[in-house]
């Protein structure tokens, strides 16, 4: 049995505990150097010695401590580990010339460190960190397998590596100048008029960088990559900050670099665009933050469907203990007259030389309103208009009974609290939290070890949970929740969506959800509001329709068709122009179908 110990050193506090790991350890007691303190105070557990008890796991009070135990099989596969006591990464996925590989996996679990060694930038050290191997040692270990001549390109540089980082809202600080300056200047294939017009750059275009959003970020970090020539392109989550038809330009973008010689390799959380971009893919499993293990490379089809259901089948292994399952068939759109929570006439909002039109409509009790449509269009806007923020000039909205609202804002630098998690979020509840707030909230978004930090340290993907779970543990009628799934990994994604439900159903309340993933969408609306207009200028809300209606309309806006996967009933993507994407549009008329049988669609 090969034993894992992982010390967390951001939660690891050694100036505020008694060393409780070391004073409780029955190795220790025994007289055994099982646990011993480095130069910063902090313990070094010798796994050779450790008897996998988990006293210290149980005793640590800053829950900074994981015991692993693994089968002594899965350590020939070790491919790379961050130092003693550090995460382990098992496996490597096998990129394919000519061929999109989608890597699907929890945040903490090695996806990015699997790609950083695919690409070249860190050499595996096959989890020897006392003697890291050389080039040639490396060689050997893969010698048989298909990674040994990949390995051999890229440590001959033979292989040039083009690397889409997954945080963008660091490029001001390091690029200066205008979107077309920038690149022109990058520009390798002389295609830079056509990359800009595929992703929609033309409007900012002579716009100075510093001035960019986070979706205008996100494109032009796409741009560049697609702008220059490389044999491996890596693209680490392409999708964040972009809306639904922003996604699906950058998917066919991405699709256009595959050619027999080239490598793609994309990390994504959105389902739906993984599924649309990618040939086969890999999941990693494991548990985040002390070992990851890649799966066997499967068709995406099949990948993702034994993602969703929590088992692969042909390594016998259930890496989560329920399927996640989707209507198959979308549910009408009924609640009783009682269950009425709030009525909006039609409404027209003003904002500086924005104008939105609201068409009258309601919010039911237990309903989950998703609120679907691109950037720039009036979403946050009618979201702030309910929460009092933003008043109407012309219409008015109307409560039933005296109503109460929870609001978690689109940007999270809207958050202004000094101090932990712990007490921003008993300051949004106004009490203690209960062990029921624990089990019911905090632990489903993964903040149980993170009370104690300060909220100032959190990442995005902590900071965007800690943001949901105080809006949730607020006491009120009516919760708004701007783009939560945000910084989120796919796994989070889903809880938070289960959450939401559950809270909308139990507390009898009307949720709002502005949302750009659109498998998200599917798995939590009971209802849809569908925006349409022009960027920045004027915008049209639809009124909460039926999830069919509204998908329907949604998607014909986009002129994209989306099919159910009868496996798991979750959406998928048509290919533009497959026989099933004319057949829906000009046929059926329907965008939001449930085929008889499952067809994998190709491009004719």
């Amino acid at each position: 049995m090969v034993r894992i110990a992982v010390v967390d050193k951001t939660l690891c506090k050694p100036k505020r505990c008694n060393k409780e790991c070391y004073r409780f350890c029955p190795k220790v007691r025994a007289g055994d150097q099982t646990i011993e303190f480095g130069e910063d105070g902090k313990p070094i557990i010798h796994e050779e010695l450790c008897a996998g008890c988990g006293i210290c796991v149980k005793k640590c009070p800053f829950k900074a401590i994981k015991i692993v135990n693994l089968p002594d099989e899965y350590e020939k596969f070790c491919v790379h580990r961050y130092g003693p006591n550090g995460f382990k990464l098992y496996r490597l996925p096998l990129p394919r010339p000519g061929k999109a590989l989608g890597l699907i996996g929890a945040n903490g679990i090695g996806k990015t460190t699997a790609i950083r060694i695919l690409a070249g930038e860190i050499l595996p050290n096959l989890g020897k960190v006392d003697s890291p191997p050389k080039p040639s040692e490396i060689l050997k270990a893969f010698r048989g397998s298909e990674l040994f001549e990949y390995f051999t390109k890229i440590f001959d540089k033979k292989l040039r590596v083009v690397h889409k980082p997954q945080y963008i809202d660091k490029i001001p600080k390091y690029v200066k100048g205008t979107v077309e300056d920038i690149l022109r200047n990058i520009d390798e294939k002389s295609s830079l008029n056509e990359v800009i017009k595929t992703l929609g750059l033309e409007y900012i275009r002579k716009r100075e960088v510093k001035y960019l959003s986070g979706g205008e970020l996100q494109r032009l970090a796409i741009a560049a990559s697609l702008l220059r020539e490389a044999d491996i392109y890596v693209f680490d989550e392409p999708s964040s900050y972009l809306d639904v038809s922003e996604r699906i330009r950058v998917a066919k973008a991405i699709r256009r670099l595959l050619t027999e010689e080239k490598y793609v390799i994309v990390v994504e959380h959105d389902l739906a665009v993984l599924d649309y971009v990618a040939d086969y893919v890999c999941i990693l499993y494991g548990v985040p933050g002390a070992y990851g293990i890649v799966s066997l490379p499967k068709g995406v089809r099949t990948g993702i469907n034994a993602f969703l259901q929590g088992y692969l089948r042909d390594e016998n292994m259930r890496i989560r203990e329920e399927p996640i399952v989707f209507h198959l068939k979308p549910p009408e759109r009924s609640f009783p007259k009682e269950d009425l929570a709030l009525h909006w006439s039609d409404l027209k909002i003003s904002l500086d030389e924005f104008e939105l039109h609201v068409e009258e409509g309601e919010a039911y009790r237990g309903e989950v309103v998703g609120i679907l449509g691109p950037n720039g269009i009036g979403k946050t806007t009618f979201v702030k208009t309910l929460a009092g923020i933003i008043k109407p000039k012309e219409g008015s909205i109307e409560a039933y009974t005296e109503l109460s609202l929870s609001y978690k804002p689109q940007y999270l630098s809207e958050i202004k609290f000094e101090g932990t998690v712990s007490e921003y979020l008993e300051e949004a509840k106004g009490t203690t939290l209960s062990s029921k707030d624990l089990t019911d909230i905090v632990r489903p978004l993964r903040l149980e070890k993170l009370l104690d930090r300060d909220l100032s340290s959190l990442s995005g993907g902590e900071l965007q949970a800690a943001a949901i779970a105080a809006c949730l543990l607020k006491d009120a009628d009516i919760y708004l929740l701007d783009e939560p799934m945000a910084y989120l990994d796919v796994e989070q994604r889903f809880s938070t969506a289960r959450l939401i439900k559950r809270i909308a159903e139990e507390k009898k309340v009307a949720v709002f959800v502005v949302e750009h993933d659109i498998i998200a969408q599917d798995f939590l609306s009971s209802s849809v509001m569908v925006f349409e207009g022009e960027r920045g200028k004027r915008g049209y809300a639809h009124r909460p329709m039926g999830l069919r209606e509204g998908m329907n309309l949604f998607l014909k806006n986009l002129d994209i068709t989306f099919r159910r996967d009868l496996q798991t009933g979750r959406p998928r993507i048509n290919k533009e122009g497959s026989w099933l994407d004319r057949y829906q549009k000009t046929v059926l008329k329907e965008y939001y179908y449930v085929p008889e049988k499952e067809e994998e669609e190709e491009e004719e």
